[in-house]
This record gives structure tokens, sequence and C-alpha cells, in this order.
């Protein structure tokens, strides 16, 4: 892992694409803004994860392999399909 340090408004850059930029930092929390394309998907962690586990579901509910899902997961924002009412 690179640990980084850095102030409030600088950045760094991820690749030639990505920017994530410290914002605020208050107390114990440091907020953060993140510039990306639109078809690489940023999410915090726990929600990255809580989207994996219901592709895998969704996957073993439906009989596909653990490639397909795998695709599935990397697909374009463009490529998603509309997403269910609850």
């Amino acid at each position: 892992m690179l640990v980084l340090s850095r102030q409030r408004d600088e950045t760094i850059m991820i690749g030639d694409d990505i920017q994530v930029t410290v914002v605020d930092i208050r107390g114990e929390k440091v907020r953060l803004g993140i510039t990306a394309p639109p078809h690489i998907p940023v999410h915090r962690k726990e929600v990255y994860e809580a989207i994996q586990r219901e592709n895998q579901a969704a996957a073993e509910a439906s009989g596909e392999t653990p490639a397909h899902v795998e695709s599935l997961a990397h697909k374009k924002k463009d490529d998603t399909p509309p997403k269910k009412a609850e």
C-alpha cells in the first residue's frame, strides 16, 4: 500500500484519469473528492462489497458462471440495465 500525506485542497493522481483531492479535514474525518471517467465506477468499499454479494447471489440464482459475473462487474455504466423499483 502506498501511503501519501496531503493537506486540504491537495490532489493525488491515479494514472492519467483519476484525481483524488482532500476537500476537508474535521477531527478524525477526511472528505475526499474523486474525479474519474464515467466508465470507472467509484464506490465506498462497503457499498462495493454489497454490490459484489448481490451480483454473486443473482448469478447463483440464475445459474450463471463466475466468469460471467466478473464480466458484469466490470461493465461500463452505460451498459448497466435500469435498477428495479423497490
